[in-house]
């Protein structure tokens, strides 16, 4: 693909996730609100059912995302893409006329499904990128889920003022205009020669996490995603039901919140990441970037005021510059035709991070908010997701010890290659 081509195809990509993630985000200040309006409890117990429906809609994607990235790899990213639109539409119709909690489960269950948005766009993203580029590149999904969060939770927190189905019927439009929008506009970006038939053994979830093993490189930093993920359950699963109990914010405040969110993301995914990157180098940025979530975590779970909240999101949204960095160090240790597959193996470990951290950090919240505890702490999940971070940073680090001690290993052994055996010098 020329140059000009790829330029127009990210930014067809990047305006996709937009409206996706704009889509994700409105839903997000009337959740806790639509759980207690139809289990008839408190926020507290809302939680509790919030962090089972997002394991339901993460089973269903850890099972099915190596699927559909084994799909792309044979059908291309364009028709997965736009199926996987068309499943977030329905999860949100079937969440805003839900008249039992079932029924938000089995919204829940069809976007899981079919959710495969963000691993196909990563997919996308690498078959249009310069391995050099690759890391910056994926900062624009960054870039997108910031903007989206922006916009989203803003709007939501003001259509849900007024109903609290409002935005879900907005959120189901969204994705059906996204879908209408990719079908027309949306470029194929893996070309036939870099497709390859599809394999029901590379398809199967622990298949795709096991394909991930072909790589050493890939393996230790894969690990370290995982536990990145799971601990930012803590702000993703609990923050709209934490700053409600403990701050007493309502819709509007939760909104205006995640819209912060959405601009620090964007500022660091979009500008910064792109200063840091070549200046510190992929090691130094994950393991900095580890440091900064680390502490962001541990400063929330001890706030005290609700401003608190917003001064706290700097450093820890700074730590975003790890992620992409990552991802674009893995991206390039994978032939072109297997980006797809290792898309869906990542997908798998975020997704089971998605099963278990929400589970977790719920039950951890709704455990210290519940009238009788040993002590009342509803920052324990930030405090949980804090010791994960500072885990994984070591991780990170021995990963890459590892690693240059292998190469080391492997240039010295070519060095007795090519100079021959003591023996055969003698001779």
């Amino acid at each position: 693909m020329h140059k000009p081509k790829k330029q127009a195809a990210l930014g067809f990509i990047f305006a996709t996730l937009l409206i996706d993630v704009i889509g994700l985000g409105i839903i997000i200040p009337v959740i806790p609100k639509l759980i207690e309006h139809l289990i008839h409890g408190d926020v507290s117990d809302a939680s509790w059912y919030g962090g089972w429906l997002t394991a339901a809609y993460a089973g269903m994607q850890f099972i099915f995302a190596p699927v559909i990235g084994n799909l792309s790899d044979k059908f291309g990213r364009r028709p997965v893409l736009l199926c996987s639109l068309l499943g977030f539409s329905v999860d949100y119709l079937f969440s805003a006329f839900a008249p039992t909690i079932a029924w938000l489960f089995v919204g829940r269950i069809v976007a899981g499904i079919t959710g495969a948005s963000f691993t196909t766009a990563s997919a996308y993203i690498a078959d249009i990128s310069d391995p050099e580029k690759r890391a910056a590149n994926f900062g624009l999904v960054g870039v997108a889920f910031g903007l989206g969060f922006i916009i989203g939770p803003a709007l939501g927190g003001i259509l849900g003022k007024y109903d609290v189905h409002y935005p879900f019927i907005a959120a189901a439009a969204l994705a059906l205009l996204n879908a209408i929008y990719g079908y027309f506009i949306l470029p194929e970006s893996l070309a036939p020669e870099n497709r390859r038939s599809f394999d029901i053994k590379r398809a199967n979830p622990f298949g795709s996490v096991i394909q991930l093993k072909k790589y050493k490189s890939v393996i230790g930093l894969a690990l370290c995603m995982f536990l990145i993920y799971f601990a930012a359950q803590a702000v993703q699963s609990v923050w709209t039901y934490y700053t409600i109990k403990k701050f007493n914010w309502n819709e509007d405040m939760v909104g205006y919140s995640l819209g912060f969110v959405g601009l620090m993301v964007a500022s660091v995914q979009g500008g910064l990441i792109r200063i840091i990157l070549p200046k510190l180098g992929t090691e130094r940025s994950i393991w900095i970037g580890l440091l900064l979530y680390a502490s962001g975590l541990a400063f929330f779970a001890f706030a005290v005021k609700g401003w608190m909240m917003f001064a706290i999101l700097i450093p820890y949204c700074l730590g975003g510059i790890a992620g992409p960095a990552i991802q674009g160090y893995m991206s390039n240790s994978v032939p072109a035709n297997e980006q797809g597959e290792l898309q869906g193996g990542l997908t798998s470990l975020i997704s089971i991070s998605s099963i278990f951290g929400p589970l977790l950090m719920t039950e951890s919240f709704y455990y210290f908010t519940k009238p009788n505890p040993f002590f009342q702490f509803p920052g324990a999940p930030f405090a949980i997701g804090a010791i994960l971070m500072l885990l994984r940073a070591i991780l990170a680090v021995r990963s890459f010890r590892g690693e240059k001690r292998s190469e080391a290993r492997d240039q010295s052994l070519n060095l007795v290659r090519k100079s021959g055996s003591p023996k055969e010098k003698v001779t």
